[in-house]
């Protein structure tokens, strides 16, 4: 049984934020990447688990058939998570408690829903951290939340989406 339940979250208490871009899937990366570094984030991290995921596939497939077809590939839409950071708000968070750093970085996905459609999603790490108990629900928390929730809305805000 879950301490908590999901139901009764809405997209306010997690920080939810998404987005839907009109562009092929690489340009999508690129201008998320773009729009959260304007906003004062650092991408340090940042990976595909759709290539990973592929590749990892066809290994095994080949290990366990000998030889490799078409059938044989995850065939993973496009899908890319880019592990955004600001350092400032990253250290505030390890100020107020060592464990946020288990949620670090902040993650942005973008995913393909369709070609020339993109989906970006993201979620609070400092409301997550909240929720979980690994930091505390008090003022300085608090005004991290809003800080980190000022630098997203900025990013969401000039994304080119509808």
């Amino acid at each position: 049984m879950l301490p908590i339940d999901p139901s009764e979250l809405d997209a306010e208490d997690i920080g939810e934020k998404e987005a839907t871009l009109h562009m092929d899937h690489e340009e999508a990366v690129e201008h998320v990447r773009e729009v959260f570094t304007d906003a004062g984030f650092g991408v340090p991290v940042e990976f595909s688990p759709s290539e990973l995921l592929n590749e990892k596939v066809d290994r095994e497939a080949l290990r366990a058939s000998g030889s490799r077809t078409e059938s044989d590939d995850a065939d993973r839409d496009p899908y890319y998570v880019l592990g955004a950071c600001n350092p400032a708000m990253a250290d505030r968070a390890l100020d107020i408690s060592m464990k946020m750093g288990g949620l670090f970085p902040c993650n942005v996905v973008v995913w393909e829903e369709e070609p020339g459609v993109q989906h970006v999603y993201h979620l609070s790490i400092m409301r997550a951290g909240r929720l979980l108990g690994i930091a505390p629900d008090d003022e300085e928390m608090a005004d991290l939340i809003a800080d980190t929730g000022e630098l997203v809305e900025e990013a969401f805000g000039n994304l080119d989406s509808e």
